[in-house]
């Protein structure tokens, strides 16, 4: 216990001391926050009755739109919480004050995943704001049939809940992938690229039965379906189904982490 609790205070001093960090950390906010505003400012309620435009917007949805940018932000920070340490050679510093390798990786993770949950809740709860603000403004009012955002609204609490688990376990994913390639532009690049490519496959695909698996196994597309709040028939996978794929690229990358970390030198 003395050991694991060095390990936690060791990790939390590298984190909050790297300079880094708190630049990381805003940019989670200003890019969640910012792009969503963006989006909601430039929506255009139609009028409905006049035309046959459809008026059941994903409002909800929308305004979490800056969260496709500043996920790519979580993704530097929790690699950096480990590859810089694999560039400067500190790792054989740590391990050498922990020799239990998977006390650091458990560590890690337990000062990671607090940070990036507290940071989300700051992020969704800012697009949140600005979001219902802004619709407000430009139409999207109860007069006109659309309802405010509001966590006291079931579906908008699943939302919202589900995107500050949903960028968590985007963190563990990319810690566990930082111990395995061990470089911060590959372990970046691997990353992004396991959750940006699958939505551009997608587009190439025409059988419609590749592209709903696809959208099913992708992380991405399926651990954003709990943002949806309407249609949910239409979606390809369910809200908690989708973010139980996250969880289990988090689980794989942790255990491989293990693995890599257990039976491989510094």
């Amino acid at each position: 216990m003395q050991l694991a609790g060095r390990a936690l205070r060791a990790e939390w001093t590298k984190l909050r001391t790297v300079p880094s960090t708190g630049w990381t950390l805003l940019a989670v906010v200003v890019m969640t926050t910012a792009v969503g505003a963006l989006v909601s400012w430039d929506l255009t309620p139609p009028d409905c009755e006049r035309s046959d435009q459809s008026c059941d917007f994903d409002l909800t949805k929308l305004s979490l739109s800056g969260l496709y940018i500043g996920q790519a932000a979580v993704v530097v920070l929790a690699v950096l919480a480990v590859t810089a340490e694999y560039e400067a050679g500190m790792i054989r510093t740590t391990l050498a004050a922990c020799p239990r390798r998977l006390t650091v990786l458990a560590a890690k993770a337990a000062v990671l995943a607090p940070v990036v949950l507290l940071i989300s809740v700051v992020s969704v709860l800012g697009s949140l704001v600005t979001g219902r603000e802004i619709l407000a403004r430009g139409g999207f009012t109860a007069a006109g049939g659309y309802r405010p955002l509001s966590l006291g609204d079931g579906p908008t609490l699943r939302a919202y809940g589900g995107t500050v688990l949903y960028l968590a376990l985007v963190a563990i994913i990319a810690l566990g992938i930082g111990f395995v390639v061990r470089h911060t532009g590959g372990t970046v690049t691997l990353v992004l690229g396991l959750l940006y490519l699958a939505p551009v496959i997608t587009i190439a695909v025409s059988d419609p039965r590749w592209r709903e698996w696809i959208q099913q196994v992708s992380p991405m597309t399926a651990g954003l379906s709990v943002q949806a709040t309407l249609r949910l028939d239409a979606l390809p996978i369910s809200p908690w189904r989708g973010l139980g794929v996250v969880a289990l690229y988090a689980a794989v990358s942790t255990v491989t982490a293990a693995v890599a970390l257990r039976f491989r030198d510094a």
